[in-house]
């Protein structure tokens, strides 16, 4: 079964859903042994077909490691927080955890863009 790891020790995914503002990205970290990547990558599939049902889903995009790494990172736009935790807690994506292999470890968390003058906008 996935095993989830908090990103950040002080705050945690379920205080983040609590946020009431805008858009958010969701930035999720698995890591599996090499040799179960394939698994990963099957079981990422059928949750982000259901996610991409859910209201305020934007986007998603899964990336690997390269040269033979266990490392990928799901990338997630959301309209809102409120719009990903009830994605969150539908029980059809909820049925798919026990897909995942079971070393496997994700580490979600959610973000927003920030605005720096010069190199990048919000």
């Amino acid at each position: 079964m996935l095993q989830f790891v908090e990103m950040d020790a002080q705050v945690t995914l379920f205080e983040q859903m609590e946020d009431q503002g805008g858009p958010v990205v969701l930035i999720n970290k698995f890591t599996v042994s090499a040799d179960e990547a394939d698994q990963l990558i099957a079981a990422w599939a059928e949750d982000a077909a259901v996610m991409k049902k859910q209201p305020g889903y934007i986007s998603a995009q899964l990336h690997q490691g390269i040269a033979g790494s266990g490392v990928f990172v799901n990338i997630a736009v959301w309209e809102s927080a409120a719009h990903f935790k009830r994605a969150y807690e539908n029980p059809e994506f909820l049925s798919h955890l026990d897909r995942y292999p079971a070393d496997s470890v994700a580490s979600p968390h959610l973000f927003r863009k920030v605005a720096v003058p010069e190199i990048c906008i919000a």
